[in-house]
């Protein structure tokens, strides 16, 4: 990857792992922005975004995308991360449509294409799988870390941690096997897979920026 070209890096995790942090330490790195499923959730319930009236927008309007990204900074300024509510017996809210899914897809697709960036999930290591300067990363963590963080984010036991994350492993798994027609855990679909076992989420940030430097250009 060239960083001194355009370039857009995504981030596949696991809930517990700290993938998210990871990205957003990352991002900052680099000094290019972060984004994520809150933004783009947001976005969508906000201004219903969809294909279609992103289309519309490209073709009305020369400089649609100054004020697409003023909209995307502003409601990101106001977004906090969320983490699936431990609300037993009920399954967290993972559930997309065809519709949706496209509408992600080419948000995703027109951040990249005006800005570097880094993205974390909505199958971007397939969406962004053609682009000649992508960065594809996987986030992995063992389960007993994933339990404790849960645990610490929500105030749960930990069997209550432990069934949301095998909930949300199960979702996000028929999920992507869905949309990519493959398993979010072949690691053919990663340049680079990082286990958090002994690492902050600053060292992992660390970590993947000196990945980058030392491949440079290759």
């Amino acid at each position: 990857m060239k960083t001194n070209e355009q370039f857009v890096i995504t981030i596949n995790r696991e809930l517990g792992s700290g993938g998210r942090t990871v990205g957003a330490k990352l991002a900052q790195k680099l000094g290019v922005d972060f984004y994520d499923k809150a933004l783009i959730k947001a976005l969508e319930a906000k201004y219903r975004i969809t294909a279609n009236e992103i289309e519309k927008l490209k073709g009305r309007k020369h400089g649609w995308w100054a004020d697409f990204k003023r909209t995307i900074m502003l409601t990101q300024s106001n977004i906090q991360p969320q983490y699936y509510k431990a609300s037993m017996g009920q399954l967290p809210d993972l559930l997309t449509t065809d519709e949706m899914f496209e509408a992600e897809k080419e948000i995703l697709q027109e951040i990249a294409k005006n800005e570097s960036c880094v993205i974390a999930g909505r199958c971007g290591f397939h969406v962004f799988r053609d682009h000649p300067n992508h960065l594809s990363i996987l986030i992995q963590a063992p389960m007993e870390r994933r339990v404790a963080r849960v645990m610490g984010k929500q105030g749960i036991t930990a069997d209550e941690a432990r069934k949301i994350i095998d909930e949300v492993d199960e979702m996000r798994e028929n999920y992507v096997n869905n949309y990519t027609k493959t398993s979010r855990y072949d690691t053919r679909n990663y340049d680079l897979v990082v286990s958090m076992n002994g690492l902050s989420e600053e060292d992992a940030a660390t970590l993947i920026a000196e990945y980058i430097k030392m491949n440079e250009g290759k």
